[in-house]
């Protein structure tokens, strides 16, 4: 990309503290600017897998709807979003629904249906009415030895950081702090106040409960390997891809004994992936999977699709908050009866 462009900027912002500061620090680039400079479009880019562990659901939510509102008070070209999955996609409607395993390392089928897609269908829209767009994002080089090989890897031989995005076209790619380190990122908070108000507190606090780290925003299979990590411990409350959730149990040892149901829900899911009574024998295309010379199962029972559920809806009940929406329910009963009406025509033929 050369000569003079006014390109939109995607800010993905997590609700971390890599994100927070690239947040802050845009803000108060555009405050700094007279308003006649003020031309370039500004989105903030947010994802909720619908899974997020609960409280960084909320945090994510909250200040992403406090920097909005700041925006339109000061009058910025600032505008913001935050993408979902498909509801045919949700990680209830795959496990439950579709009878998906639970995720683990060798089948970790979540990360594209609830992260990729949905935000790389954002930015894809922001391009197409644009023609390019130059998404920013609050990775570090500092964040871990992967994650300096997978961003040395990208940058062009002059070292310049502004590089095309690998698998989005017309989208490039911006890194404004890939060289602080923690310690950068932290003092930082600590010392500046937000430019949308209030301060950088309720985010240290989360940070000190839960024991640090956070899935980033991930935009293709590259970044995949941070999502799902002991590295990285916020993430989905749901994720069967780490051993232990971290974070959520952090929650838990400071006073925040609403989350126990979840973990102890989470860990059950890891235990029953691959009982064989709780799996069909045959795959959701009816075929019969013999790899390496071992039977590779199917999908949850009905049965124990069933029992996920109604564990689920009693999880819910003990927390209090909402886990799984009513649409995803009546969602995953109408795959349910499609399911067992195949079945039984395969029976049949």
């Amino acid at each position: 990309m050369s000569g003079k462009q006014n390109h939109p900027w995607i800010v993905t912002f997590s609700g971390g503290k890599d994100s927070t500061l690239v947040a802050h620090l845009v803000f108060d680039l555009l405050l700094d600017l007279p308003p006649s400079l003020r031309q370039r479009k500004i989105f903030f880019c947010s994802n909720d897998t619908l899974v997020e562990s609960p409280p960084i659901a909320r945090h994510m939510r909250d200040t992403l709807a406090d920097i909005l509102n700041a925006a339109r008070i000061f009058k910025l070209p600032i505008d913001g979003e935050v993408t979902i999955p498909k509801p045919t996609e949700t990680f209830w409607v795959l496990l439950i629904g579709k009878g998906y395993p639970s995720p683990n390392r060798n089948m970790r089928w979540c990360t594209d249906r609830l992260k990729i897609s949905p935000t790389s269908a954002y930015i894809t829209d922001k391009i197409a009415a644009n023609g390019a767009a130059i998404i920013v994002l609050g990775v570090r080089k500092d964040e871990s030895s992967a994650r300096r090989v997978s961003i040395e890897s990208h940058q062009n031989q002059d070292h310049s950081n502004l590089t095309p995005h690998g698998s989005l076209a017309g989208a490039y790619v911006y890194r404004p702090i890939v060289d602080l380190s923690t310690d950068d990122v932290w003092e930082f908070l600590a010392a500046h106040h937000p430019p949308w108000g209030n301060s950088h507190r309720r985010l240290i606090q989360l940070y000190r409960d839960a024991l640090g780290g956070e899935c980033p925003i991930v935009l293709s299979q590259d970044d995949a390997p941070g999502c799902g990590t002991n590295s990285s411990r916020f993430g989905c409350w749901t994720c069967t891809v780490v051993n232990k959730d971290k974070s959520l149990q952090g929650f838990v040892d400071v006073g925040n004994t609403q989350f126990t149901p979840l973990i102890e829900f989470r860990d059950w899911l890891a235990e029953i992936r691959n009982l064989p009574e709780y799996r069909q024998v045959h795959r959701r295309n009816g075929q019969f999977t013999i790899k390496n010379g071992k039977h590779i199962p199917g999908p949850f029972t009905i049965a124990a699709r069933k029992m996920i559920l109604e564990k689920l809806l009693a999880v819910q009940a003990a927390h209090g908050e909402v886990l799984i929406s009513e649409a995803e329910i009546r969602l995953i009963k109408n795959i349910w009866v499609s399911d067992i009406l195949d079945a039984a025509e395969r029976k049949s033929a």
